[in-house]
């Protein structure tokens, strides 16, 4: 085993949970590479120093150039807001030095080209961070439409759909400003993800991106509360999926439905340790959904726990999100989603705003 100092740009949400994983990952995987809390940074001098000490870092500062040209920092996860990214990855390539980033990749497109072509230039690890795709029962339904258990894949629905700005009478916060933190920047990334990881590239669209609530108590909303889109994929199967974050009664709602020529699948985040199976086979009249809990036979489960149907949770995705960083750092060579994957999550957002206020459908070209 081999220690590997880590250096977290960001303390809020995401920073403790990336902070919380690679505290675990390593007992928990009995990964090669065992992460070694060197250095965080917030925005301020005693956030900084707060984190630290709550979360076990050996320094910390709020200038994140001091943490990622630290000699001793030898590896980056972001997990500070968009507009930070390219700034902060650049930096890092530079230096020789494997970044995970949060998701989106860039707070727009072009970013998201800048940044990949300076992972690729710099033949560095390179990882965008997307945890929903990677619970057990997501992973296991990626597995089964690969293998042709659901034969070819004719339809898809997706969607991303939580309630923490339903009520009209919510203050208005930083969410409500900056595309970037709307919408179609914080919560479609996500499900759009999932469709290109489970069905495959997107080849048109066409999007309605909306604004529910324009004015809250403190301020005007100048970004997007929900939106819709269809879509058709290169392998030809018709797709739909809608993103909201006032959709009243949804919590965590990312949600996919399949359709294939010998069966379907059904999945809820909200249910996250259970993925719904129908089989083309048998009699008629003994056909229907099949409950499938998640246990030791499906993927990275075991490692946490040894019973069926205990379940993991949403920390546990960002622990096996840090395994697969650790070991592509290893081995040199990258894992799924790279810099490139999530630069095609933002051309899709890019492409479905532009379809929103051109009002028609728009081709998904090639990215160099």
């Amino acid at each position: 085993m081999t220690q590997i100092h880590i250096g977290i740009v960001g303390g809020g949400y995401m920073g403790k949970a990336h902070s919380v994983a690679m505290a675990a990952v390593g007992a928990v995987f009995n990964t090669g590479l065992r992460p070694v809390l060197e250095m965080i940074c917030a925005t301020t001098d005693e956030s900084s120093e707060r984190y630290r000490a709550a979360y076990g870092f050996n320094r910390c500062t709020s200038n994140w150039r001091e943490l990622v040209e630290d000699p001793k920092v030898e590896a980056i996860v972001i997990a500070s807001p968009q507009s930070t990214h390219r700034a902060i990855s650049e930096a890092a390539f530079a230096l020789g030095k494997p970044v995970f980033c949060e998701k989106p990749l860039g707070a727009t497109l072009e970013d998201s080209k800048t940044m990949v072509a300076a992972a690729e230039a710099s033949g560095v690890v390179n990882m965008t961070g997307f945890n929903y795709i990677r619970t057990p029962a997501s992973q296991y339904a990626r597995q089964l439409i690969a293998d042709g258990v659901i034969g070819d894949v004719t339809w898809f629905r997706g969607e991303h759909t939580e309630d923490f700005f339903a009520d009209p009478q919510s203050p208005a916060t930083w969410r409500c400003e900056g595309m970037s933190n709307g919408t179609m920047g914080d919560l479609a990334p996500h499900m759009i993800n999932a469709a290109l990881a489970l069905i495959g590239p997107i080849n048109s669209l066409v999007a309605e991106v909306e604004t529910v609530h324009k004015e809250r108590p403190g301020g005007k909303v100048t970004n997007d509360d929900h939106a819709q889109m269809m879509c058709r994929f290169a392998n030809g199967a018709m797709g739909s999926m809608y993103f909201s974050r006032v959709a009243t009664g949804r919590k965590m709602g990312y949600a996919y439905e399949i359709s294939g020529t010998k069966g379907a699948i059904r999945f809820d985040q909200e249910d996250q340790n259970a993925l719904w199976l129908y089989k083309m086979e048998g009699p008629e009249a003994e056909r229907g959904f099949r409950k499938i809990l998640t246990g030791p036979a499906h993927p990275d489960y075991q490692p946490f726990c040894l019973g069926p149907g205990h379940g993991t949770g949403y920390q546990d995705q960002i622990i096996i999100e840090a395994k697969d960083f650790l070991q592509a750092v290893e081995s040199g060579e990258n894992v799924w989603p790279t810099f490139r994957d999530g630069m095609l999550v933002n051309q899709i957002v890019a492409a479905a705003l532009d379809s929103s206020n051109a009002k028609q459908w728009v081709n998904i070209e090639p990215l160099s």
